[in-house]
């Protein structure tokens, strides 16, 4: 059981509701089983308590920061104005850490933990043609972390065009020109292509594009956080393809966000051998 004393470093997990969240038993147990003086607390925060919460409940000296949940991400990019250029391309935050002298600096993780997973599977980037499909919160975060990464073409698709368009404006300043949007989600003539929608949450849903029109060779990467292959993806393995599930991008977020809260030694640690961090996220 976590020991908590006046020594103790807090941070917190906003969101409302907060009752989901895994965070704090992921974290709290990575804390105790390492020796360090530390602890998550889940906090059920209202919209409107945000700003207040900012300005006063920041304060405290023991707060070293905090994630963020629904509906906190895009309020803090606003109130906090990220430098991370992927938070600024999403126009969303999730996490908040306190500095020395008393002022908050934002990030956003979920791009860079994407990007990561596609190392880990051995799926480059540069110089590739990709598509991504759906222009919603993780359609921007995965876009803007592979354009910092110098695809030869990205190409956006979003059932709504104009949302599918404003993401790409947004894009331009990392990858200029090479930016596009596409005209239709099918996959045939790209190199990787991902699914940034939430088909595939439900069964039953309809599938994002057709897996007989990925190019043989092409690579498949859904973001939906299953550890098992979505409908989507079982298709695209069914033809033998590569095609990655998007818990392995959950997963390497995680030291990114130790070493963002000041906890290096852990982050590498764990970079090392994400064995752990697996474990513990796995769905119960």
């Amino acid at each position: 059981m976590t020991r908590i004393t006046g020594t103790t470093r807090v941070f917190y997990i906003l969101g409302d509701p907060v009752a989901q969240v895994r965070a704090p038993e992921v974290y709290n147990h990575l804390f105790e089983r390492h020796g360090i003086d530390a602890v998550v607390v889940p906090l059920k925060l209202p919209a409107a308590a945000l700003a207040g919460f900012l300005q006063q409940g920041m304060k405290a000296e023991n707060l070293g920061g905090f994630w963020a949940t629904i509906p906190h991400k895009g309020a803090l990019a606003e109130q906090l104005q990220p430098t991370d250029p992927v938070a600024q391309v999403a126009g969303a935050v999730n996490a908040v850490r306190r500095l020395a002298d008393g002022r908050l600096e934002a990030r956003l993780f979920d791009g860079i933990g994407f990007v990561k997973g596609l190392d880990h599977f051995g799926i480059a980037v540069e110089g590739r043609r990709v598509l991504v499909v759906g222009a919603g919160g993780g359609g921007h975060a995965v876009a803007a972390a592979m354009a910092q990464r110098g695809p030869a073409r990205l190409a956006v698709y979003n059932r709504t065009r104009d949302r599918a368009a404003a993401l790409v404006a947004r894009l331009q300043p990392l990858v200029g020109a090479a930016a596009v949007v596409a005209d239709s989600a099918d996959p045939a003539g790209y190199d990787l292509v991902v699914n940034c929608t939430s088909q595939g949450l439900k069964p039953g849903d309809p599938l994002p594009f057709e897996p007989r029109r990925v190019d043989a060779g092409a690579a498949v990467v859904d973001i939906i956080m299953s550890r098992e292959p979505t409908p989507l993806l079982a298709a695209c393995r069914a033809r033998g393809l590569r095609a990655e599930a998007g818990f392995e991008m959950l997963v390497q977020q995680v030291p990114e966000y130790l070493r963002f809260f000041g906890f290096d030694d852990l982050a590498l640690k764990l970079q090392a051998d994400l064995g752990e961090v697996r474990t513990l996220l796995a769905p119960k």
